[in-house]
Protein backbone atom coordinates (compact mmCIF):
# COMPACT_ATOMS: atom_id res chain seq x y z
CA UNK A 1 0.00 0.00 0.00
CA UNK A 2 1.12 3.13 -1.04
CA UNK A 3 0.79 6.32 1.67
CA UNK A 4 -0.71 8.96 0.04
CA UNK A 5 0.96 11.75 1.20
CA UNK A 6 -1.02 14.55 -0.91
CA UNK A 7 -4.22 13.64 0.93
CA UNK A 8 -3.26 15.24 4.51
CA UNK A 9 -0.86 17.60 2.59
CA UNK A 10 -1.45 19.76 -0.64
CA UNK A 11 1.82 21.75 -0.44
CA UNK A 12 4.04 18.72 -0.07
CA UNK A 13 6.50 19.82 -2.82
CA UNK A 14 9.50 17.62 -2.49
CA UNK A 15 9.19 13.73 0.15
CA UNK A 16 11.42 10.95 1.12
CA UNK A 17 10.19 7.40 -0.05
CA UNK A 18 11.34 3.67 -0.31
CA UNK A 19 10.98 1.77 -3.48
CA UNK A 20 8.95 -1.22 -2.55
CA UNK A 21 7.75 -2.67 -6.03
CA UNK A 22 8.40 -2.15 -9.74
CA UNK A 23 5.78 -2.48 -12.71
CA UNK A 24 7.97 -3.43 -15.98
CA UNK A 25 4.50 -3.01 -18.32
CA UNK A 26 4.71 0.22 -17.56
CA UNK A 27 8.17 0.76 -16.04
CA UNK A 28 6.97 1.76 -13.42
CA UNK A 29 8.51 3.00 -9.80
CA UNK A 30 6.18 1.88 -6.43
CA UNK A 31 6.65 3.38 -3.39
CA UNK A 32 5.51 3.27 0.20
CA UNK A 33 4.56 6.40 0.38
CA UNK A 34 4.00 9.42 -2.34
CA UNK A 35 3.35 12.96 -2.43
CA UNK A 36 2.06 12.71 -6.65
CA UNK A 37 -1.85 12.85 -7.11
CA UNK A 38 -2.42 9.93 -9.48
CA UNK A 39 -5.59 11.46 -11.18
CA UNK A 40 -9.49 11.37 -10.62
CA UNK A 41 -12.30 13.01 -9.63
CA UNK A 42 -11.43 15.39 -13.32
CA UNK A 43 -8.42 16.37 -11.55
CA UNK A 44 -5.16 15.10 -14.31
CA UNK A 45 -2.13 13.30 -12.45
CA UNK A 46 1.31 14.78 -11.00
CA UNK A 47 4.31 14.88 -12.68
CA UNK A 48 7.88 15.21 -11.54
CA UNK A 49 11.11 13.44 -10.35
CA UNK A 50 12.45 11.19 -8.65
CA UNK A 51 16.49 11.10 -7.60
CA UNK A 52 18.67 8.78 -5.74
CA UNK A 53 22.16 9.22 -5.20
CA UNK A 54 23.11 12.28 -7.40
CA UNK A 55 20.87 10.79 -10.37
CA UNK A 56 17.20 11.39 -10.97
CA UNK A 57 14.84 10.29 -13.57
CA UNK A 58 11.92 12.00 -15.35
CA UNK A 59 8.10 11.11 -13.64
CA UNK A 60 5.75 11.84 -16.42
CA UNK A 61 2.94 10.59 -14.79
CA UNK A 62 1.44 9.19 -11.63
CA UNK A 63 -1.36 6.57 -11.74
CA UNK A 64 -3.50 4.32 -9.07
CA UNK A 65 -3.13 1.10 -9.14
CA UNK A 66 -5.18 -0.30 -6.34
CA UNK A 67 -3.53 -0.38 -3.24
CA UNK A 68 -0.23 1.38 -4.78
CA UNK A 69 0.55 4.41 -6.87
CA UNK A 70 2.81 4.07 -10.03
CA UNK A 71 5.15 6.57 -10.69
CA UNK A 72 6.06 6.13 -14.84
CA UNK A 73 9.55 6.82 -15.36
CA UNK A 74 9.87 8.37 -18.85
CA UNK A 75 12.80 6.95 -21.14
CA UNK A 76 14.85 3.44 -20.96
CA UNK A 77 16.51 4.31 -17.41
CA UNK A 78 16.75 1.69 -15.32
CA UNK A 79 14.43 1.40 -12.06
CA UNK A 80 16.14 2.55 -8.62
CA UNK A 81 16.46 -1.22 -6.83
CA UNK A 82 13.58 -2.13 -4.21
CA UNK A 83 14.30 -1.21 -0.58
CA UNK A 84 16.37 1.65 -1.74
CA UNK A 85 15.49 5.36 -0.58
CA UNK A 86 15.12 8.27 -2.78
CA UNK A 87 13.71 11.99 -2.85
CA UNK A 88 10.70 13.11 -4.68
CA UNK A 89 9.74 16.29 -6.49
CA UNK A 90 6.78 17.77 -7.99
CA UNK A 91 6.27 19.60 -10.97
CA UNK A 92 5.05 22.11 -8.16
CA UNK A 93 3.66 25.02 -10.63
CA UNK A 94 1.83 22.70 -12.79
CA UNK A 95 0.40 21.28 -9.01
CA UNK A 96 -0.48 24.43 -7.78
CA UNK A 97 -2.36 25.45 -10.74
CA UNK A 98 -4.38 22.27 -10.49
CA UNK A 99 -4.93 22.99 -6.69
CA UNK A 100 -6.00 26.46 -7.71
CA UNK A 101 -8.06 25.26 -10.28
CA UNK A 102 -9.96 22.48 -8.75
CA UNK A 103 -10.69 25.28 -5.31
CA UNK A 104 -12.30 27.28 -8.12
CA UNK A 105 -14.65 24.38 -9.24
CA UNK A 106 -15.56 23.87 -5.95
CA UNK A 107 -16.48 27.36 -5.52
CA UNK A 108 -18.55 27.69 -8.69
CA UNK A 109 -20.03 24.58 -7.81
CA UNK A 110 -20.92 25.41 -4.09
CA UNK A 111 -22.38 29.31 -5.35
CA UNK A 112 -25.00 27.48 -7.64
CA UNK A 113 -25.84 24.77 -5.05
CA UNK A 114 -26.87 27.03 -3.08
CA UNK A 115 -28.63 29.65 -4.86
CA UNK A 116 -30.28 27.41 -7.45
CA UNK A 117 -29.76 23.55 -6.21
CA UNK A 118 -28.29 22.87 -9.12
CA UNK A 119 -26.43 19.26 -8.87
CA UNK A 120 -23.02 18.53 -10.67
CA UNK A 121 -22.88 16.12 -13.65
CA UNK A 122 -19.77 16.02 -15.02
CA UNK A 123 -16.56 17.65 -14.48
CA UNK A 124 -13.16 18.12 -16.14
CA UNK A 125 -9.74 20.35 -15.59
CA UNK A 126 -6.58 21.56 -17.00
CA UNK A 127 -3.91 24.27 -14.95
CA UNK A 128 -5.94 27.31 -14.57
CA UNK A 129 -8.86 25.95 -17.22
CA UNK A 130 -11.86 23.48 -16.46
CA UNK A 131 -15.65 23.39 -17.04
CA UNK A 132 -18.32 21.76 -14.99
CA UNK A 133 -21.79 20.18 -16.27
CA UNK A 134 -24.89 21.12 -14.05
CA UNK A 135 -28.22 19.98 -14.20
CA UNK A 136 -29.42 23.28 -14.64
CA UNK A 137 -32.78 24.18 -16.86
CA UNK A 138 -32.83 27.58 -16.33
CA UNK A 139 -29.34 28.90 -17.30
CA UNK A 140 -28.83 31.81 -19.31
CA UNK A 141 -26.27 34.21 -20.40
CA UNK A 142 -27.62 36.95 -17.27
CA UNK A 143 -27.89 34.37 -14.78
CA UNK A 144 -24.36 33.43 -15.61
CA UNK A 145 -22.60 36.47 -15.24
CA UNK A 146 -24.67 37.08 -11.60
CA UNK A 147 -22.65 33.61 -10.76
CA UNK A 148 -19.54 35.18 -12.04
CA UNK A 149 -19.65 37.69 -9.90
CA UNK A 150 -21.12 35.31 -6.83
CA UNK A 151 -18.01 32.79 -7.24
CA UNK A 152 -15.24 35.99 -7.18
CA UNK A 153 -16.99 37.46 -4.16
CA UNK A 154 -16.46 34.01 -2.68
CA UNK A 155 -13.07 34.51 -3.33
CA UNK A 156 -12.13 38.18 -2.33
CA UNK A 157 -13.72 36.83 1.28
CA UNK A 158 -10.46 34.97 1.43
CA UNK A 159 -12.61 31.93 3.42
CA UNK A 160 -10.74 28.84 4.83
CA UNK A 161 -10.52 25.51 2.76
CA UNK A 162 -10.39 22.30 5.23
CA UNK A 163 -9.78 19.10 4.35
CA UNK A 164 -10.82 15.91 7.15
CA UNK A 165 -10.81 12.13 7.08
CA UNK A 166 -13.66 10.80 7.92
CA UNK A 167 -15.70 7.31 8.87
CA UNK A 168 -17.71 7.09 6.07
CA UNK A 169 -20.63 6.30 8.58
CA UNK A 170 -19.67 9.89 10.20
CA UNK A 171 -19.46 11.28 6.54
CA UNK A 172 -22.65 10.40 5.42
CA UNK A 173 -24.52 12.02 8.06
CA UNK A 174 -23.68 15.20 6.80
CA UNK A 175 -26.60 16.67 4.54
CA UNK A 176 -25.97 16.87 0.96
CA UNK A 177 -21.83 15.70 1.22
CA UNK A 178 -22.48 13.86 -2.54
CA UNK A 179 -22.74 17.16 -5.01
CA UNK A 180 -23.05 14.73 -7.90
CA UNK A 181 -25.72 13.32 -9.76
CA UNK A 182 -24.51 9.93 -9.04
CA UNK A 183 -22.80 9.14 -5.79
CA UNK A 184 -19.17 7.90 -6.91
CA UNK A 185 -18.29 6.37 -3.77
CA UNK A 186 -17.56 2.72 -4.08
CA UNK A 187 -19.16 1.04 -0.83
CA UNK A 188 -15.98 -0.55 -0.23
CA UNK A 189 -13.89 3.18 1.00
CA UNK A 190 -14.79 3.10 4.59
CA UNK A 191 -12.77 6.26 5.32
CA UNK A 192 -14.19 9.57 3.72
CA UNK A 193 -12.14 12.79 2.81
CA UNK A 194 -14.02 15.97 2.61
CA UNK A 195 -13.34 19.48 1.46
CA UNK A 196 -14.96 22.10 2.78
CA UNK A 197 -15.05 26.04 1.84
CA UNK A 198 -15.85 27.06 4.51
CA UNK A 199 -20.03 28.69 4.99
CA UNK A 200 -19.75 27.79 1.53
CA UNK A 201 -19.23 24.13 0.08
CA UNK A 202 -18.46 20.55 1.57
CA UNK A 203 -17.73 17.80 -0.82
CA UNK A 204 -16.35 13.94 -0.73
CA UNK A 205 -13.55 14.87 -2.60
CA UNK A 206 -9.39 12.81 -3.04
CA UNK A 207 -8.24 16.08 -4.71
CA UNK A 208 -5.90 18.87 -4.02
CA UNK A 209 -7.02 22.07 -2.87
CA UNK A 210 -5.46 25.43 -1.72
CA UNK A 211 -5.36 26.36 1.78
CA UNK A 212 -7.88 29.44 1.40
CA UNK A 213 -10.12 30.99 -1.35
CA UNK A 214 -7.62 34.45 -1.61
CA UNK A 215 -5.58 31.89 -3.25
CA UNK A 216 -7.43 30.83 -6.44
CA UNK A 217 -7.21 34.79 -7.68
CA UNK A 218 -10.14 35.86 -10.53
CA UNK A 219 -12.14 33.50 -11.69
CA UNK A 220 -13.35 33.76 -15.37
CA UNK A 221 -16.61 32.18 -17.08
CA UNK A 222 -15.36 32.13 -20.12
CA UNK A 223 -18.45 29.99 -21.89
CA UNK A 224 -21.24 28.42 -21.64
CA UNK A 225 -23.18 25.68 -23.35
CA UNK A 226 -26.46 23.87 -23.49
CA UNK A 227 -25.81 20.22 -23.23
CA UNK A 228 -29.57 19.18 -23.68
CA UNK A 229 -32.55 20.11 -22.35
CA UNK A 230 -31.52 19.94 -18.73
CA UNK A 231 -27.98 19.88 -18.70
CA UNK A 232 -25.87 23.17 -19.09
CA UNK A 233 -21.89 23.63 -18.91
CA UNK A 234 -19.63 26.20 -17.42
CA UNK A 235 -16.22 26.86 -18.63
CA UNK A 236 -13.47 28.61 -16.11
CA UNK A 237 -10.33 30.13 -16.66
CA UNK A 238 -7.63 31.78 -13.90
CA UNK A 239 -4.83 33.87 -14.22
CA UNK A 240 -1.57 32.58 -14.47
CA UNK A 241 -0.97 33.48 -10.37
CA UNK A 242 -3.72 35.48 -8.17
CA UNK A 243 -3.78 39.08 -8.27
CA UNK A 244 -1.81 39.29 -5.02
CA UNK A 245 0.76 37.04 -5.21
Amino acid sequence: MTRLLYQTDSYLKDFEARVIAHEPETHAVILDQSAFYPGGGGQPADSGYLSIQGSSCRISRAKKAGEHVLHLVEGELPLPEIGSVLQGKLDWERRYQLMRTHTAMHILCGVIFRAYGALVTGGDMDPLAGRMDFEFETMHKELVTEIEQSINREVSKAVAVEVKILAREAAFQIPDLIRTKINLLPDGIQQVRVVEIVGLDLQADGGTHVHNTSEVGIIRIVDYKSKGKINKRIYLELDSRPADS
